[in-house]
């Protein structure tokens, strides 16, 4: 009997072994990494992550039950490096693009936006009617954000690469890119951190096909049933009118 039994605890051993070694979800005793960038929506109060995007994901975690998590703010190449390789990540906002359809597990849609390129009002020089003519000038992006990976399939080659939009955005103040896109949003964010008047700049052209949806979505290697726990708890959310009521709050 004891051969039976302990040949059974082996296999179970085994099993969750392998289960381990392979890199399968799995969702017991797992918390779940929040992952973030500060934007108008999400930002740190503190040592705390507040803004109208976080309050949506904590309110729908808590509805779907999953209350173990934290969340954190970090530079959105490595918040993004971390969703993309690691099990139990749940990144937001973030853009949903053809290219990330089948990377990641998509939970729900928080918000839409609309990203346009600004110069600086007195730079009448950089004249940009079409997104062929903004080839010509340095734009100044963050690295694996949508507008940096759209950018380059349009075959821009003069994009300048930061960590940070605020230091994109200073760079456009010191005149060191002519051009950054950005949402309304951000720009008078970014206007507000900089100390920088926003009646200095201009909005020369709206990138229609990078202008997406921004989501909450889950590493590839998250066991399914939580990504099917947030869904569910996310559209109940946005049908009772609670998401859009929480993003409709002034940043």
């Amino acid at each position: 009997m004891k051969n039976v039994f302990q040949a059974w605890s082996d296999a179970i051993a085994c099993g969750v072994f392998m289960v381990c070694a392979l890199g399968l979800p799995t969702v017991q005793g797992q918390t779940i990494q929040v992952v973030t960038e500060t934007t108008p929506y999400t930002y740190l109060k503190g040592d705390r992550v507040i803004g109208a995007a976080t309050e949506v994901v904590e309110k729908t975690l808590q509805s779907a039950g999953l209350t173990d998590f934290k969340i954190k703010i970090y530079p959105w190449a490595r918040a993004y490096d971390m969703a993309l390789k690691e099990p139990d990540v749940l990144i937001y906002l973030i853009a949903r693009t053809p290219v990330r359809e089948s990377q990641f597990k998509w939970a729900g849609e928080i918000m839409k936006i609309q990203y346009h390129l600004y110069r600086l009002r007195v730079r009448t020089e950089v004249d940009v009617k079409t997104l062929d003519e903004a080839k010509k000038y340095t734009i100044g992006v963050m690295r694996d954000d949508v507008r940096h990976q759209y950018l380059q399939s349009k075959g821009f080659t003069r994009l300048v690469v930061s960590a940070q939009w605020i230091d994109n955005f200073n760079k456009l103040i010191k005149r060191q890119v002519d051009l950054v896109p950005l949402t309304e949003d951000d720009a008078a964010t970014l206007c507000t951190q900089a100390h920088f008047d926003c009646a200095a700049l201009e909005r020369v052209l709206t990138l229609d096909e990078a202008s997406t949806g921004l989501y909450m979505a889950y590493s590839s290697l998250t066991a399914d049933e939580t990504v099917q726990k947030t869904s569910i708890a996310f559209d109940k959310l946005k049908a009772d009118g609670m998401v859009r009521k929480i993003m409709q709050r002034k940043p």
